[in-house]
């Protein structure tokens, strides 16, 4: 299969499926591809991640910035259950991160998987891609669930 294809078939899925994050982000590669500019193709492979990643975490720090949020709300984080659950949760998401990393090292092969997961979940899940590890996370406690369960 022609990759451009590829590229113009989730153009498509992304406009019938109302994710312009998808049609964009297709739309670019191909734009990329048609001008013969793959040569930047590992760059943002490689550094595309960290950019998203980079300015999420610049959009989530903006409160922070602009003075909306302030020192009572944040010890409100260390005295209050709703509070303490975050900071739980923002522990388990970067552990599951981790042994998200660590599954990809061993089977590469998986981030084909996760990446049509992600289209599927963005397209009719209404999610939000924000990154591969978590996948990876959530895949690698799924694949150990099934191994406890099959033992």
């Amino acid at each position: 299969m022609r990759p451009d294809l590829v590229l113009v078939m989730l153009i498509i899925i992304g406009l019938i499926g109302r994710s312009p994050i998808i049609a964009t982000a297709a739309s670019l590669l191909l734009i990329l591809k048609l001008t013969h500019l793959e040569r930047f193709f590992p760059m943002v492979e490689r550094r595309g991640l960290e950019t998203g990643l980079l300015f999420l975490t610049i959009a989530v720090l903006v409160p922070f910035a602009s003075g909306r949020i302030t020192f009572k709300e944040i010890g409100s984080v260390f005295t209050t259950l709703p509070g303490i659950l975050a900071l739980i949760g923002g522990a388990l998401a970067t552990y599951m991160n981790g042994k998200g990393l660590d599954l990809l090292k061993l089977d590469p092969q998986m981030i084909i998987g996760l990446v049509i997961g992600s289209i599927f979940g963005i397209l009719f899940l209404r999610g939000i891609p924000v990154g591969p590890l978590m996948a990876a996370g959530i895949t690698a406690y799924l694949v150990k669930l099934l191994e406890w369960i099959w033992r």
